[in-house]
C-alpha cells in the first residue's frame, strides 16, 4: 500500500479531489441535500470535471477525456440555464 501510496503524483490527487467532488454532488442531490436546479450542483460538477481533466492530461484516456469534455458542457449549459432564469424570474 505504501509503494502505491508513493507512487501518486500530484496530477493523480488532483483527479482524484476532483471525482470525489462530482460524486459527492451527485450524492447530496440522490440524498435530497441538494437540489440539481441550485446554482451549486452545476458548479461543483464543473469543478470536478476540471480537475479530472488535469489529471487525464497527464495520463490521457480517450473515452474519460471525452466523458469529462461533455460533463463540462453540460456543466456550463446547467449554470447559463440558472442565471437565464433567474433573470427571467
Amino acid at each position: 500500500m505504501a509503494a502505491f501510496i508513493d507512487s501518486l503524483t500530484l496530477a493523480d490527487a488532483v483527479g482524484s479531489f476532483g471525482a470525489l467532488i462530482v460524486v459527492a454532488a451527485y450524492f447530496a442531490t440522490q440524498m435530497r441535500m441538494m437540489n440539481s436546479d441550485d446554482l451549486a450542483f452545476p458548479i461543483l460538477n464543473l469543478g470536478g470535471s476540471i480537475l479530472i481533466v488535469y489529471s487525464l492530461l497527464e495520463s490521457f484516456n480517450l473515452a474519460s477525456m471525452l466523458i469529462e469534455s461533455f460533463w463540462i458542457l453540460i456543466s456550463l449549459l446547467g449554470i447559463v440555464q440558472f442565471f437565464r432564469l433567474r433573470r427571467a424570474g
